[in-house]
């Protein structure tokens, strides 16, 4: 496996993978700003900026840009998250200069003309309304909200109607200039890719882009709390949330580990005995989000109104099972087989690479090898595992939402007061 890192003289940091085996790559910036780093005004604007950045240059139309990379049969695609935002393209081996120069393009010099930033307004507002369709996005932006409140992390990253109708060219150009800066970006290629070419290139494109500013993240609070919406949906999506871990703590691994076992699979112990045994729901799972100084580990599931208290009594027992008796060291050992199946499995995907060595590089100033991590994974202990899965659900006080038919989310709040779990209610 070929890994090559560069650092150009401006703080750009460039992170190469080569897969001789592909005729393909991937290739893109990973800019370490999204939605966190919004003040309150600017709520929904790290999205916004995600999106004008197709609209136009002065050298490039909307229309031109996404002529330009189809014509050599090519995609571009961008994504904004709570720590990062991320712009793509996957291209020909041939065609990896013209993928890299498109996106340096639009992510230095956006003209965010007026017309089609009314445009965008329009599509990210149907975007938002959709969400207001989908109960399971509602119920983890509730989530959020009731686990950080009064803080960017607690906040949608769509932005709201108000906020979004808000937003003015001069509002991006602010944003971008304070957040947007090479020594908080990695260019990442996998693929068919050539390290020398690319770090020539870069320089040649990048260079010149200076910091701009760093605006300073404000440090997590973590509060809990719970959160009902009635609708008249056909089922009740619920989430269960506790204060999770940062992906700098040593646990991090150990917690990947729980989450699988818990709530990751079939095999996994809600799956087993919330679907599987009683037939409580379609679907449930265990997630773990790391954020720079904390994170949001929780159950989501989904279910009629008359099957609600079960359900949730049944997680609250598998909890206090988890926590009395930890996990078997069979469960363990499953956990660490499927991690390291989907690590080695992200190896075959360029784009998956990419956004692997990208984080690593953000993360932990370097790619971490593929033994690294498998050796990190097995080092866990089923003692380690337990001790964890005690600190996730004894160390902060529960968040939980719930959205759906009036009478099973309100019983929700009463189930999780009646089991003794410390939960404020969030107005």
């Amino acid at each position: 496996m070929t890994v090559n890192v560069t650092e150009l003289a401006n703080g750009l940091r460039i992170v190469t993978h080569n897969m001789p085996h592909l005729e393909t790559a991937s290739v893109g910036i990973s800019v370490n700003s999204g939605a966190r780093a919004e003040l309150t005004r600017e709520h929904g604007i790290a999205h916004m900026l995600e999106h004008m950045a197709f609209k136009g240059t002065p050298t490039r139309t909307a229309r031109d840009i996404a002529e330009q990379i189809e014509a050599v049969g090519g995609g571009l695609n961008a994504a904004t998250s709570i720590e990062h935002t991320d712009y793509s393209a996957r291209v020909l081996k041939d065609d990896v200069p013209t993928a890299l120069e498109i996106i340096a393009d639009i992510l230095q010099n956006p003209v965010f003309a007026q017309d089609e930033l009314d445009k965008e307004r329009e599509v990210i507002l149907q975007e938002i309304a959709a969400v207001q369709d989908t109960p399971d996005d509602i119920v983890f932006d509730m989530t959020q909200e009731a686990a950080f409140p009064g803080q960017s992390l607690g906040r949608p990253i769509l932005g709201t109607s108000k906020s979004v109708g808000a937003i003015s060219a001069d509002d991006l150009r602010e944003f971008r200039e304070a957040t947007y800066a090479p020594e908080k970006m990695v260019l990442g290629a996998a693929g068919a890719v050539d390290h020398d070419a690319i770090v020539k290139q870069a320089e040649a494109i990048f260079l010149a882009m200076k910091a701009n500013g760093d605006r300073p993240t404000q440090p997590a609070r973590y509060e809990g709390g719970h959160k009902v919406l009635a609708r008249r949906f056909e089922q009740c999506h619920i989430v269960l949330a506790f204060e999770g871990l940062s992906w700098r703590d040593d646990d991090v691994f150990a917690a990947k580990i729980f989450t699988v076992l818990f709530g990751g699979g079939m095999s996994s112990r809600l799956f087993q005995e919330v679907r599987e045994k009683r037939g409580l729901c379609y679907d449930i799972h265990a997630f773990d989000w790391s954020f720079a100084d904390t994170g949001l580990y929780g159950i989501h599931a989904a279910t009629g109104a008359e099957q609600t208290t079960d359900l949730v009594r049944v997680i609250l027992g598998e909890i206090d099972k988890m926590i009395e008796q930890g996990p078997r060291e069979e469960e363990v050992a499953r956990a660490k087989a499927q991690l390291k199946s989907a690590l080695l499995m992200s190896l075959e995907s360029s784009e998956s690479r990419v956004a692997q060595l990208s984080r690593d590089v953000q993360s932990f100033g370097r790619p971490l090898s593929t033994e690294e991590l498998i050796e990190r994974i097995e080092d866990v202990s089923r003692e380690k595992v337990r001790e964890l899965a005690v600190k996730l659900h004894m160390r902060s006080p529960i968040t939980s939402a719930a959205v759906g038919p009036k009478t099973a989310s309100q019983s929700v709040q009463r189930l999780i007061e009646d089991s003794g779990m410390r939960a404020a209610v969030v107005h």
